[in-house]
């Protein structure tokens, strides 16, 4: 989280704009949060140039819930394809079966989820009702740095995509994509809060047995007010909204401002990894993760003391998921190039002191 946004949170806590009461004692119903609710859909949508056909809907149940809220929406009860690029689209996958015929167009499993599959070799259905991808992963460190065009590939279908860990990290071409969906906590807010991003056309369409809280049409209808939502998770994220909106490099503001810092962030930690014998990335550079960046040392009997080493530097959180192994740094747009210039300056000197 931005320290900006931390701070400003502090201050409201006890207090909102003087209306005596803090954002998480507010009713969802009163005209105070519903101010709120209103400013932060108008911020993301500016933010993230999202088009008047788009709704936003303020949701719970984070990316593991949209894996079968999704196709509870949009399968029809039929079939849709996936991309299996890593960790988080094979759940997708796996989740999705138990809603529609859920068919892999696409894989890289073969290769140890290190490159992407091309997707002129996509073998997507004619009849599918949609097409997922996860457009950042974050276990294995890939990214899309090009939405895929369908229409150009000879698919009707929309392409949902799970941009959950790298939302606002980068523009969308809005023009490529149905529907988005994200948790929130990586670079948005606190856990709680997932946002979808849904065009019209897909709303309606629900199975029977989607609760309705998961309907979109009626989360849509109802202004994500249907049930009671992530207030406090909303509140957050309008007031990082505003704090990416204000951020500037150069002649750049908001997404493209953060776009060209995690650009030089992403660069300055992989330029030293493949500049060094003692640590390695396996991901195709093409398709190398600016937001999640795993890495192994040479010799992996040396990880404990190089986190311990970490710790103690106030470098934390860089074991790798159990899954992969290895190390990961996360450096999500709050980070700042400092944190980063922090890490490559310990790896540096962990590597000087065992050579």
């Amino acid at each position: 989280m931005p320290e900006a946004v931390l701070r400003q949170a502090a201050s409201e806590m006890l207090d909102w704009h003087g209306s005596g009461m803090g954002v998480m004692e507010m009713s969802h119903r009163g005209k105070e949060f519903g101010a709120i609710c209103t400013q932060t859909e108008a911020d993301i949508r500016a933010l993230l140039a999202v088009p008047a056909q788009f709704h936003i809907l303020f949701m719970q149940g984070g990316g593991l819930g949209e894996n079968a809220i999704v196709p509870m929406n949009l399968s029809r009860g039929t079939r849709a394809d996936f991309v299996i690029t890593g960790s988080w689209s094979t759940k997708s996958h796996k989740e999705a079966q138990r809603y529609c015929e859920a068919r892999v167009v696409a894989s890289n499993a073969a290769d140890g989820h290190t490159g992407l599959p091309d997707p002129a070799g996509w073998q997507l259905s004619a009849d599918a009702s949609y097409v997922h991808v996860c457009t950042n992963e974050t276990i294995n460190g890939i990214e899309f740095q090009q939405l895929p065009d369908l229409a150009a590939l000879g698919s009707k279908a929309p392409l949902v995509i799970d941009f959950s860990s790298h939302v606002a990290s980068r523009p969308v071409d809005w023009s490529r994509v149905g529907l988005a969906f994200g948790g929130a906590q990586k670079n948005l807010g606190p856990a709680g809060l997932t946002i979808v991003i849904v065009r019209d056309d897909l709303l309606g369409h629900a199975l029977e047995i989607c609760p309705s809280a998961f309907n979109y049409k009626t989360v849509a209808d109802n202004q994500s007010m249907y049930n009671t939502p992530p207030t406090w998770g909303i509140y957050i994220a309008g007031l990082t909204f505003q704090w990416l909106s204000q951020q500037t490099e150069g002649e750049l503001t908001g997404v493209a401002a953060m776009e060209a810092r995690n650009i030089a962030k992403a660069r300055l930690l992989y330029d030293f990894i493949d500049g060094s014998d003692f640590y390695a990335n396996k991901v195709d550079p093409g398709c190398r993760s600016r937001m999640n960046i795993p890495f192994f040392l040479a010799d992996e009997s040396r990880n404990e003391a190089f986190l311990a080493g970490a710790r103690e530097a106030g470098l934390l959180q860089l074991k790798g998921h159990k899954s992969v192994g290895g190390m990961r740094a996360s450096i999500y747009n709050a980070m700042p190039l400092a944190g980063v210039q922090a890490l490559v300056g310990y790896m540096r000197e962990f590597e000087r002191s065992r050579a």
